[in-house]
């Protein structure tokens, strides 16, 4: 039996690649394909290095090669990237990066209620009890949650001599820096500011506190997309962002807008993935039972909708609620089901940061600019 180039070729022009307009033959995708009798290598060129893209890219190849041309070939994939470099834009301001800060990750969520700030809580301690150095922003500005979530509401930063400047220092339990506004306020004192206003205390937290060395600061977004998330991408070059959203369709909604919001082209911050909470809920008297209240695999469709990673599911547990209310989050229990799944969900956001840095430039800051009443993003 020997397997024809051409028809292999014939075969590839049905497949066309993520972000391209033409099947994977004619943009020349295909670099070269070898045949001898029933083996095939197939060399393609890609924009993009997303690993699950070229896990499906791979995987549609194989498919494609069987079903059309062989069903018992042999067929080996070798994927080359190839990313297109940036024109240089003269509107474009580098990042104000914070010194010791290695990576910055935004936490955000297109819908409020879904559990982004208890996500955000159990990565960072997660994050430290792998050994890295952690600290959380919490940039919530109209409702912090974070310090109630540390058990540190009643805390209050001091201030340390840095250089012959005064900074603020971060509060710090279970092993993660931690600064909100919630710190200078009362518990009953509603937060009432226009966005620049927020804009000036969010600067204030990140410029001018003294985190000292930190593999990764986590941001705590607002819900929605907004004038908080603008400053934010503005004061900062974001390594990458995460979207939280439970299952059911009007929080996919709201999620599918915050993804957008990152990949907009005139942001353009890497979405490290999509986490599901309150995925499902398991009685403690049926162990194996799972009943998917919100709806099932809800934020992995969309994932895969989206072509974006999905990091995991996190379960409706009673505990995880429980553990926040009291200052004590859930992935610090050792041996439960939660602390499975927030280690699982933030290995592969580890995993997804490391790609990132070793396959994508450095995110650059953005500039903002106000035209008739609204907020204008620029590059």
């Amino acid at each position: 039996m020997q397997i024809k180039k051409q028809d292999v070729l014939k075969a590839l022009e049905s497949i066309t690649l993520a972000g391209e307009g033409k099947n994977m033959v004619e943009s020349g995708a295909v670099l070269n394909v070898i045949t001898f009798a029933d083996e095939v290598i197939v060399d393609i060129k890609m924009s993009t290095p997303a690993m699950h893209i070229k896990k499906r890219a791979e995987s549609d190849i194989i498919k494609v090669i069987k079903e059309k041309v062989e069903k018992d070939a042999q067929v080996q994939v070798n994927i080359k990237v190839e990313a297109p470099e940036k024109p240089q834009n003269p509107n474009l301001i580098k990042g104000k990066p914070i010194p010791g800060i290695q990576n910055i990750i935004a936490v955000a969520s297109g819908k409020g209620g879904v559990g982004k700030s208890t996500v955000t809580a159990n990565i960072a301690v997660t994050l430290s009890k792998m050994g890295f150095k952690v600290g959380i922003l919490d940039a919530d500005i109209y409702g912090p949650s974070i310090p109630i979530m540390f058990d540190v509401f009643n805390e209050r930063p001091l201030s340390v001599n840095v250089d012959g400047k005064s900074k603020m220092k971060p509060i710090e339990n279970y092993g993660v820096k931690v600064l909100s506004i919630g710190f200078f306020t009362k518990p009953n004192q509603a937060v009432i500011w226009r966005g620049p206003m927020a804009a000036k205390a969010l600067n204030q937290l990140i410029f001018d506190a003294h985190w000292g060395e930190l593999d990764f600061m986590l941001i705590d977004l607002p819900p929605g997309t907004g004038d908080i998330h603008l400053s934010i991408m503005q004061s900062l070059p974001i390594t990458g962002s995460v979207v939280v959203s439970t299952p059911q369709t009007v929080a996919l909604a709201d999620a599918r807008k915050g993804v957008a919001m990152f990949q907009q082209e005139n942001i353009q911050v890497p979405v490290l993935g999509i986490i599901e909470n309150m995925s499902y809920f398991t009685p403690a008297e049926l162990p194996q039972n799972k009943y998917y209240i919100f709806g099932k695999e809800g934020a992995k469709n969309l994932a895969e909708d989206l072509e974006v990673p999905f990091l995991g599911e996190i379960p409706l547990v009673q505990s995880v609620r429980e553990a926040g209310d009291a200052g004590h989050p859930a992935a610090l229990q050792t041996a439960t089901e939660v602390e499975t799944a927030f280690e699982e969900i933030t290995r592969n956001v580890v995993s997804e940061t490391v790609q990132r840095n070793e396959n994508l430039p450095p995110t650059e800051a953005i500039k903002i600019t106000t035209m008739a009443g609204c907020s204008a993003v620029k590059k």
